[in-house]
């Protein structure tokens, strides 16, 4: 069966999909409508419910598997789903949420013992003892969650994922410019985004948690090493150290980051975490792109298209 990323504008669909948000909105007319993203193993695709009903509210909240048909159109550069008929999937028809969710290339257990490696390389007995104390507090969900609910690295295992491909890019760098404190950037690389494992509900159907939204992954993360410091004795500028890491990983405070980076292994960890997270997001879209053409429009990439050269 043909998976949703395969589909083009102007093609009919019928296909079991997983409903991975589910947002209600009202037109400018005053009529209420949802938002739907639907995925499968493949990708995801935005689709519209309109003059919807409490009803509609339940029986199509995220997690729900259904079944959808439809065609595929452009709206903005991207395709959309016009939704012709969609229902609950039915017991005897066999399809399990496994069967629609991405997940990691690469097992959770092989990338968190690749991680571990890199401890190897550590030095300070503080920060190395701070970074493994967080990381076995949040192991569970960390090597399970993804990195963030839409765009890059959104799918199960996807935060083990980006970490370790982060710490690739840190190795190369720290090999290429020597004077960059290897563990201030293996541990801020590993420790920058586990606040996520608060901020997001889990790997399906992830959503913002309250704490989430009222706090955010930095102000949790901070909070993290605080404690661990406290709870493993631990005083002196490492601490502070980390916590600007984590404080200044997004790098601009219109893009969320708290304070701007003002340790040279910060202003690396912001740019490695950048570089990953776009070759995600470009990977994914040119993988589903015929050689020759154009992707569809990518919005935290400046909503720009990329060509797919025809050149092996």
């Amino acid at each position: 069966m043909r998976k949703i990323a395969e589909y083009n504008a102007g093609e009919p669909l019928d296909l079991f999909l997983l409903i991975k948000q589910s947002t209600k909105g009202v037109t400018t007319q005053g009529k209420p409508f949802m938002t739907l993203i639907l995925q499968d193993k493949s990708g995801d695709i935005e689709a519209k419910l309109w003059d919807t009903t409490d009803e509609h509210a339940k029986t199509y909240a995220g997690a729900t598997i259904v079944k959808v048909g439809g065609e595929v159109h452009e709206y903005r550069g991207k395709n959309q789903l016009r939704i012709k008929s969609i229902r609950p999937v039915k017991e005897e028809e066999g399809v399990s949420i496994s069967d629609l969710v991405p997940s990691s290339e690469t097992s959770k257990e092989v990338l968190y013992e690749e991680l571990m490696q890199y401890f190897f390389e550590m030095q300070n007995p503080h920060i190395q003892r701070i970074t493994r104390h967080l990381l076995k507090k949040h192991q569970t969900a960390f090597m399970t969650y993804p990195a963030a609910t839409r765009n890059h690295h959104d799918y199960v295992s996807g935060l083990i994922d980006h970490v370790v491909s982060m710490l690739k890019l840190g190795k190369a760098l720290a090999d290429l410019y020597p004077t960059l404190n290897k563990d201030l950037l293996y541990a801020g690389i590993i420790l920058h985004d586990v606040g996520k494992v608060i901020e997001l509900s889990g790997p399906i159907a992830t959503q913002y948690t309250v704490e989430g939204n009222l706090l955010g992954h930095i102000t949790i993360m901070v909070n993290e090493i605080s404690k661990a410091a406290d709870e493993l004795d631990i005083t002196g500028e490492e601490v502070m150290l980390l916590q600007h890491m984590v404080l200044s990983h997004h790098g601009k405070e219109e893009w969320g980051s708290p304070k701007r980076p003002m340790l040279k292994e910060a202003e690396m960890l912001h740019y490695i975490d950048n570089i990953d997270a776009k070759m995600n997001m470009l990977n994914r879209a040119l993988g589903k792109t015929t050689p020759g053409e154009f992707t569809e429009r990518i919005f935290p990439l400046d909503n720009r298209s990329f060509y797919k050269p025809s050149i092996e």
